[in-house]
């Protein structure tokens, strides 16, 4: 029986550390990245240059099954574009994508926002000019 409550124990540990990890208590992964595949974002990255035309913005939620969320894209305090999407589980994989001019260069932030509108979990990128 020791056995038994020793693995329990380390399984609650091991599940501690990874959620205090985490971006945010409902948001285990948010990433930019430039593809994604199988419900998997490749390629990630925190710069992008523009040479590149479309960036994809992924989120694994976590216990807001029954919510809504929004991935809000901002360029210059302008919103671009504002994505909805329905959690139906308690992981749910989203991403939404946003193309890009070669002449919005600098910083983006996409906003993640609950059912009421209310800003839980912004991230952003840096839009450079190719050399």
């Amino acid at each position: 029986m020791n056995k038994v409550v020793a693995v329990i124990f380390c399984l609650i540990a091991s599940f501690s550390v990874s959620a205090l990890e985490w971006p945010h208590e409902n948001i285990s992964t948010a990433e930019f990245a430039l593809e994604v595949k199988e419900r998997t974002p490749l390629n990630i990255i925190e710069e992008l240059d523009n040479s590149f035309g479309k960036i994809y913005f992924f989120t694994n939620i976590r216990n807001l099954q029954g919510q809504r969320i929004k991935h809000r894209w901002i360029y210059n305090n302008k919103v671009m574009a504002e994505v909805e999407f329905a959690v139906n589980g308690p992981r749910w994989r989203v991403w939404s994508s946003k193309n890009l001019w070669p002449t919005w260069l600098g910083k983006w932030t996409v906003e993640v926002l609950n059912s009421e509108d209310e800003v839980f979990f912004k991230k952003e990128f840096n839009y450079l000019n190719k050399e």
